[in-house]
Parts: structure tokens; C-alpha cells; sequence
């Protein structure tokens, strides 16, 4: 039986799982290996302390990934299609893993953030 969402180590667990699919999906992939260039061992315990923050108000994340997301879309324009691959992504690892009432919080947070994300960078 899947459990909530709980703590660090859950979010770790998520977003662990979740870039792994990012790394090799045929539609984004490309963003985070080729335009990017993410270096993953970086990229990750940043990805855990946002996670953690937008779900657990840990504080502990600092950065700015609306201009994080400008950048990259100036390099290679990121479309509806692809931050719906994103977030169809996002929540089938959630619900893989997880279930509860946090498990809905973080998709419904990371659905907010990415529809934010994308109506910036498609205006």
C-alpha cells in the first residue's frame, strides 16, 4: 500500500524517480540534456530542496527558476506541449509512488508553478 507524501527522504524518492524519466523522455529530454546541459549530480539536491519547499515551507530552497526557464526558453522555445509533458510526467511518478493528501498537494503546486512558468514564457 502506497503512503503520503512525508519528508525529505519521500521528496527525495519523487524527484529521484521523476528525473529519471525526464533524463530519457523522447519530448523534453532534450531541454534538460542537450540545451541545458544539466549536470544532474547539481541539478538534483537543488530539485529536492524545492520540492521539499513548495510542499514541507522548509525554507531551505533558494533560486529563481522563472529565470531559469526564460533563459532556456530564449535557447530553445519551450511550448504548451512540452510543459504538459512535464506535468503528465510529473504526476504519474507522484501516483506511482505516492498517495495522500500531500501526494495531491505537490501535483496540484507543481501544476500552479508550470502554468505560471509557461504563461511567461508564451506571452
Amino acid at each position: 500500500m502506497k503512503t503520503d507524501i512525508k519528508n525529505r527522504v519521500d521528496i527525495e524518492k519523487l524527484a529521484n524517480v521523476f528525473y529519471g524519466k525526464i533524463k530519457t523522455d523522447a519530448e523534453i529530454s532534450y531541454f534538460f540534456n542537450d540545451v541545458a546541459k544539466v549536470k544532474w549530480e547539481d541539478h538534483l539536491p537543488k530539485m529536492h530542496d524545492f520540492f521539499e519547499n513548495i510542499l514541507f515551507s522548509s525554507g531551505n530552497y533558494e533560486g529563481n527558476p522563472m529565470v531559469t526557464h526564460e533563459e532556456l526558453h530564449k535557447k530553445s522555445p519551450v511550448n504548451q506541449s512540452h510543459f504538459n509533458r512535464w506535468n503528465i510526467l510529473f504526476d504519474e511518478t507522484v501516483d506511482e509512488l505516492f498517495a495522500g493528501v500531500k501526494a495531491e498537494e505537490i501535483k496540484r503546486r507543481a501544476a500552479n508553478i508550470s502554468a505560471a512558468m509557461m504563461h511567461k514564457n508564451l506571452r
